[in-house]
């Protein structure tokens, strides 16, 4: 714990704490649609961002920002007009995303270390600047997650039943791609583009195992989006391992621990209903 007394590591454990609490909170709605590989796409856009920021000598998160934000949105209209696939359109994010940042990158005077921070992810590299980014950005995403959270739902479950109950289909739909775009550029500096769709989308598939109803879903994934987040940090503080790496392992440990469990506790309560012996009832709380 004594590395915790440098500010370094204070700031990599607080950007991922926010990280661990906002990716799950954005990623939920993306496993409900069924796009929990979107994060992918969005974040090769980001790293073309990356790429013009390092280029231009400004904050590659803010330029990621804006790029990032702009590609989600750009697909979401492709998507909602049906002019092409939607694996055509995450493939096009996928390869014109990382090409346009590794050209961009390349142009620049950055070495194949800044490169890395932001593929893999460098969480003891946090500026101050980056963690108040970080903070702002991860507040408002996850206020707009919660406060949201019906209408949200709502697009997500149904977008015919959503429109006809008067919604504003559109622009939710783009809110969750704006949402999509920012949370994969804070979540860059933590896990990396390569790693990001993990800690949107791990938590959530977890906590599905053994929770009921949407928002005790969302309320257990964010809980273990902050354990994976903290553990990981503390993790690579220990071993000296890559922070973004130990916080992926530690939430695909946690989904595989809660997966066995869970799988054991139906097969025993299978077992007891054909011995007729009544079946023990499972200690969660349904939310509405």
């Amino acid at each position: 714990m004594e590395l915790f007394q440098y500010p370094y590591m204070q700031r990599a454990l607080i950007g991922a704490l926010v990280i661990g609490l906002a990716a799950p909170a954005l990623g939920i709605y993306l496993v409900q649609r069924r796009l929990a590989l979107i994060g992918d796409g969005v974040g090769h856009v980001a790293l073309t961002g990356v790429g013009a920021g390092l280029l231009l000598n400004r904050s590659p998160v803010l330029v990621a920002v804006v790029v990032a934000t702009l590609g989600a949105v750009a697909i979401e209209l492709v998507r909602a007009r049906g002019r092409t696939s939607g694996d055509l359109a995450l493939a096009l994010l996928f390869y014109g995303g990382i090409a346009g940042g590794v050209m961009l990158v390349g142009l620049s005077d950055a070495t194949s270390a800044n490169l890395n921070a932001y593929l893999f992810g460098s969480l003891t590299t946090i500026s101050p600047q980056d963690l108040v980014t970080i903070v702002v950005l991860g507040a408002v995403l996850l206020v707009t997650m919660l406060a949201l959270r019906p209408a949200l739902f709502a697009v997500c479950h149904d977008e015919e039943y959503a429109r006809v109950a008067g919604l504003p289909v559109r622009a939710l739909n783009l809110l969750l791609a704006v949402g999509t775009a920012v949370t994969v550029t804070i979540a860059m500096r933590a896990v990396g583009v390569l790693l990001i769709s993990a800690l949107m989308v791990v938590p959530v598939a977890t906590a599905q195992q053994v929770t009921r109803g949407f928002r005790a879903t969302m309320t257990a994934a964010m809980a273990l989006g902050l354990f994976a987040a903290g553990a990981g940090v503390w993790v690579a503080a220990n071993a000296d391992t890559a922070p973004g790496a130990s916080v992926v392992l530690l939430a695909i440990a946690s989904f595989l621990v809660v997966a066995v469990v869970a799988a054991a506790w139906r097969a025993l309560r299978r077992q007891r209903a054909e011995s007729g012996a009544p079946a023990p009832e499972p200690h969660e709380v349904v939310l509405r």
